[in-house]
């Protein structure tokens, strides 16, 4: 198992745009680029005008607009505020310990090491219905930018919204689609989004490559790990819960692929000190073939390890 993915959306006080342009940063092997065309209730700009708070969401401002906010690129010029609302309705002044001006994501494909592999989240709201014809045009604007700067670069496309991660296949099949899913973790009036067996679905039945799951959700539902396999599915996880260790380690055993990790270093390390333990595990490698992303992997696990899987995960669900 590598530690695949480098998460945009943590809580750590840094600019990501530094972290991606800097080259003495830890090497990442895929970097997961939040390509918010409609926000998610997670992400709103507010603005700070006469002592009130006016909140306007990403895609309603101007490519001008967006630049006002944050640092800028001209020296000495001051940007507007920005401010960050939570799900639960709280709002907070967006503070880092380093930062750096807002970027496009032809920018981002333009500046960032071409061995650097891209995962483009395609985000959009949950509160809101999309048309067929809404979800097309967002989509090619997307593709536009992926198939003139991504050249070489691996890429590959997720996304919690069912109909537009299908949409995608259809639309393309050079880069491979993958299905987000907290696998019931929240219940959404879209049933596609409810389970890893709703998930497996709508894979399968879409031509997608396969599922990124919260990790919970799988150590709920071990058995799903089988049916994905079965289906020649790829299985990555993500959640806070992927910068333990050991929860790395466990996956590892249970044959997930990969793992999207925020403390991208010490998981990395921690991968390479218990692939060269005792565990005889030889990975082959993970790599893009017309489309469709093929692991090959060889393990022999004791059964007394085997045998602990199941107090862990309980242990590892309730913290």
């Amino acid at each position: 198992m590598t530690v695949q993915s480098f998460s945009m959306t943590t809580s750590y006080a840094q600019n990501i745009r530094l972290v991606l342009f800097n080259p003495s940063s830890p090497p990442i092997v895929l970097v997961i680029i939040t390509k918010q065309f409609k926000t998610d209730c997670l992400s709103v700009l507010a603005i700070i005008f006469q002592g009130e708070l006016i909140e306007k969401r990403v895609t309603d401002l101007t490519l001008d607009e967006f630049r006002s906010y944050g640092p800028q690129n001209e020296v000495g010029s001051e940007g507007k505020s920005l401010f960050r609302k939570t799900k639960d309705g709280r709002i907070f002044e967006w503070k880092v310990e380093e930062d750096a001006p807002f970027c496009t994501l032809q920018e981002v494909f333009q500046k960032v090491d071409d061995t650097m592999g891209f995962n483009v989240e395609l985000k959009f709201d949950d509160s809101i219905i999309y048309k067929e014809e809404e979800l097309k045009h967002t989509l090619q604007v997307i593709l536009q930018v992926v198939f003139e700067h991504a050249k070489e670069r691996p890429v590959i496309f997720s996304s919690f919204q069912p109909d537009a991660a299908l949409l995608m296949r259809k639309l393309q099949s050079t880069y491979p689609v993958f299905f987000l899913t907290n696998g019931g973790s929240e219940i959404y009036t879209d049933v596609r989004r409810n389970s890893l067996d709703e998930a497996i679905k709508v894979c399968t039945e879409g031509g997608l490559q396969g599922i990124v799951s919260e990790v919970k959700a799988v150590f709920r539902n071990p058995g799903a790990v089988t049916r994905i396999k079965e289906t020649r599915l790829s299985l990555i996880t993500y959640g806070q819960l992927n910068n333990v260790p050991e929860v790395v380690h466990m996956q590892h055993l249970m044959g997930i692929e990969g793992v999207i990790a925020d403390l991208v270093h010490e998981i990395t390390e921690a991968v390479s000190h218990f692939r060269d333990s005792a565990i005889d595990c030889e990975e082959l490698g993970m790599f893009a073939e017309e489309g469709e992303i093929q692991v090959k992997t060889r393990h022999r696990f004791s059964s007394e390890e085997l045998s602990l899987l199941p107090k862990l995960i309980s242990e590892f669900i309730q913290s």
